[in-house]
């Protein structure tokens, strides 16, 4: 067994929400580069040099990339044969997400009730997905996720003889409703499988996969090709000015899932798709 102290848990949160809103993953920048490179459209290049240019800003100046710097979204695997000591995970880990909005001075974006709508000041509750995992490490995933984009998201309950083609139909016409909303370029998150709760979270989760690496299962990587040829042939564009580049790319996780069901839901992210994974 090893033992953990859940502080460390809260320094690490702290340190991964101001990198994440400060710098972009290097799988991201990578994209918006090769996009800038490929955009015929005149207007479309310019925003996406733009978009270079602020990502360089913020780094080089310690300021956030998005001023929307999002509701954390945090992802836990705690393995079987760790010990945590000190105060709970949950309130370590809000801890760590208040430090890091405190002292990051970034926007607190949270409020306490959805209909009242008071703000907690502090960006805390995050939303938090934890997993059990074998051995004895803590793997955390922090995701700040602007809600632009994240109100764009939509989830389908299709029958299983929509087959692929249902699939795809829905999320292009999801893409098609954002249009310029989600802040395009976007990244595509598709989580396809389990029940309706489960394609959410699958879809969430599909965000934080490096954009460098596609499904490991044959099938649903060409369907992660497809879908992202067939989302840049739509003409959006980057801002929605027209162009060629609507989208970096499409990530899709999947689950078993009822013989009568085939849920899909696709979660929208603009093109500050923030996320960074750290091991404890």
């Amino acid at each position: 067994m090893r033992f953990v102290n859940t502080d460390i848990i809260t320094q690490n949160v702290k340190e991964m929400c101001i990198e994440a809103n400060y710098s972009l993953s290097s799988d991201v920048s990578k994209a918006i580069h090769q996009g800038a490179e490929k955009e015929d459209s005149d207007l479309g290049k310019q925003i996406l040099l733009q978009l270079k240019e602020n990502m360089e800003i913020a780094a080089a100046d310690s300021i956030p990339i998005c001023q929307d710097t999002g509701m954390a979204i945090v992802f836990a695997k705690i393995g079987q044969n760790v010990v945590l000591e000190g105060e709970p995970v949950e309130a370590a880990i809000n801890n760590g997400i208040r430090l890091g909005y405190q002292e990051g001075y970034l926007r607190k974006s949270v409020v306490g009730d959805p209909l009242i709508r008071d703000n907690t000041n502090d960006n805390t509750p995050g939303i938090i997905h934890y997993e059990i995992t074998p051995g004895d490490k803590i793997e955390l995933t922090v995701a700040p996720k602007g809600f632009g984009s994240e109100n764009m998201s939509r989830i389908y309950m299709l029958k299983p003889s929509d087959g692929v083609e249902g699939v795809k139909k829905a999320v292009l016409e999801t893409v098609q409703l954002a249009g310029p909303n989600a802040c395009p370029p976007i990244v595509v998150g598709v989580g396809i499988g389990g029940s309706f709760e489960k394609a959410a979270i699958l879809s969430k989760k599909a965000l934080t996969r490096s954009l460098d690496k596609s499904s490991p299962l044959e099938h649903i990587k060409k369907l992660e090709e497809e879908l992202l040829a067939e989302i840049n042939e739509t003409g959006i564009g980057p801002g929605g000015f027209g162009g060629k580049v609507t989208a970096l790319g499409v990530n899709i996780e999947t689950y078993p899932t009822h013989i009568a069901g085939l849920p899909v839901a696709i979660n929208i992210c603009c093109h500050v798709n923030r996320h960074i994974s750290r091991i404890i």
